[in-house]
């Protein structure tokens, strides 16, 4: 195959006509030409930290969207599915994504239950770390959460970093907010990579301290606009992500439009590609090409190196993406899960009143941190009673696993009115979590969950919604596409009946019971202090 266009060559900064000659999925010859093309070819763009899961669909589906914005390749954590199913998990996503071209380089999940403070479905001990990490597939330790013990020297922590390290695979990071002396010790014990900061002043510490920073756009945790102006300093040591996306969001687009919104800013072209393309590659050591000869035929065509309108997608040589359609079919996957509860009644979600005073979390529109006030209990009949109008409401996180009394707190930033939400993607152990008005909503919102073992529901005076989510309880079989707009049809629901003002309220709720991001969240044990890292009251003193 042969392909010619104007050739972007970010190694040596410069752009040149030329023809590209691929044989046996590598690219053997790249010529130099007199003339010009109204198209571009490029390295294709790596997403260089997402969960699969939260897509809610299975790799194989993920893939079929994500080319069609340019994305060749994924550092994905599959950390979901495997805080519900182990190692199997693991596997599962391992297997289906070897079934599509796109390049899935899966992590092995470092923190499997994320923390002792929280019931999840399976662990991944320090023997499970080295079996994964022994894997040619598992190209290194996933995301290290647990910052405390790290920094406190915890011996089965360290035991899974130390097992990294021999096997000379990158560990990557997660400290949000930690800074100073405590900073420098996750540093020193071998962690590379951070995508948890949420300021500027962070993200400049952690770089000049060595750490390799990666730009987050999901669908609920955003920090381009915090941190895109380090970029011309350390075009070197960052990296473009999206964490977490939900379908609909991923149909509009991917890292191409991180591409597309930092060239608008006015950064230079080659510094954004390098952090698109060649950086996450380089980082990780995969099987990606970069547009060398030698290298596998990774690469893409565009049109327009201002809105990056992605023409066409290869990967290994073939052309798996034209003209915004995927050429990648749909697989029909097994199903796999994890979920042995029965439905619930409304009263196991009465909170009884045991103080004047509670404390309530405060969810932040675009961020997966929380914060917390206190607030004079409403009390009815003895029951502390979410206050609507002051959008006090009741949040409920439930064990999946076996059956135990719900853990029941208040919340603040849903808006919700006359009516609930709920779902079974809870990060990090997946337990249903849900927000709403009155003990009756909630009931019904989180029995739609336990009857389809999994999914998301909204439930309102008038209507019901559920989209299944039978995978782990967190992923569906189904066409993208299809989910994509169901999402989306759940997602104007929640908006419109019952007058949230989140832009993502399901990525939001299911960020709500993340024990390990601060400040104050509730788990299926309790209501949890993220600073301190301990349990905490939900009546004040």
């Amino acid at each position: 195959m042969k392909i010619k266009g104007n050739i972007i060559d970010i190694h040596n900064r410069e752009i040149f006509y030329g023809e590209i000659e691929v044989e046996h999925q590598k690219i053997k010859h790249i010529s130099k030409l007199k003339g010009n093309s109204s198209n571009y070819i490029l390295p294709g763009f790596t997403d260089a930290h997402v969960h699969i899961e939260s897509s809610m669909l299975i790799p194989s589906e993920f893939a079929r969207i994500a080319v069609v914005h340019g994305t060749i390749a994924t550092v994905s954590d599959p950390h979901e599915i495997a805080n519900v199913l182990g190692i199997e998990g693991v596997n599962y996503m391992i297997e289906n994504g070897k079934k599509v071209p796109l390049k899935f380089n899966f992590g092995a999940p470092s923190c499997v239950p994320a923390t002792r403070f929280e019931t999840a479905g399976a662990e991944i001990d320090v023997a499970g770390i080295q079996q994964l990490l022994e894997k040619s597939d598992i190209k290194y330790l996933a995301e290290m959460m647990n910052y405390p013990g790290v920094i406190f020297e915890d011996e089965s922590v360290l035991s899974k970093i130390s097992t990294a390290k021999k096997l000379g695979k990158p560990i990557d990071g997660h400290a949000p907010g930690v800074r100073g002396e405590h900073i420098k010790k996750y540093i020193s014990a071998g962690i590379s990579t951070d995508h948890e900061c949420f300021t500027y002043e962070e993200a400049l510490e952690k770089l000049e301290l060595g750490m390799k920073i990666l730009i987050r756009e999901g669908s609920a945790a955003k920090n381009f606009e915090a941190l895109i102006e380090l970029l011309p300093n350390f075009a070197d040591r960052i990296m473009f992500c999206s964490d977490d996306k939900h379908p609909d969001e991923l149909i509009a687009g991917h890292i191409n439009q991180l591409v597309a919104r930092a060239l608008k800013k006015g950064y230079d072209l080659f510094d954004v590609l390098k952090v698109a393309c060649i950086n996450p590659v380089k980082h990780y050591s995969l099987e990606v090409g970069l547009l060398q000869v030698g290298d596998f035929a990774d690469f893409i065509v565009t049109d327009d190196l201002e809105n990056f309108n992605i023409l066409q997608t290869y990967i290994n040589g073939e052309l798996v993406a034209e003209m915004g359609l995927s050429k990648i079919q749909s697989i029909q996957a097994d199903i796999i899960n994890n979920f042995n509860i029965s439905s619930k009644k409304s009263e196991e979600f009465s909170i009884e009143a045991k103080g004047d005073e509670i404390q309530v979390i405060k969810a932040i529109n675009g961020e997966i941190i929380t914060q917390s006030f206190t607030h004079k209990t409403n009390i009815k009949n003895g029951l502390a009673i979410a206050n609507s109008e002051k959008d006090i409401l009741k949040i409920a996180v439930i064990n999946r696993y076996e059956n135990e009394p719900p853990a029941l707190a208040f919340i603040n930033g849903f808006n919700i009115k006359n009516g609930a939400i709920a779902s079974c993607v809870g990060h990090d152990s997946h337990n249903i979590i849900a927000v709403g008005t009155d003990d009756d909503f909630i009931c019904k919102a989180v029995n739609l969950i336990i009857q389809n073992k999994g999914g998301i529901s909204a439930v309102s005076n008038n209507q019901s919604k559920v989209l299944p989510l039978p995978i782990a309880g967190i992923m569906t079989n189904e066409d993208g596409y299809s989910i994509a707009k169901k999402y989306a049809a759940i997602d104007a629901f929640v908006k419109d009946e019952l007058d949230t003002k989140l832009t993502a309220p399901f990525m939001t709720l299911s960020f709500m019971a993340l024990l390990v991001i601060p400040s104050l969240k509730l788990g299926d044990k309790g209501l949890f202090d993220g600073d301190n890292f301990e349990f905490t009251a939900l009546f004040s003193d």
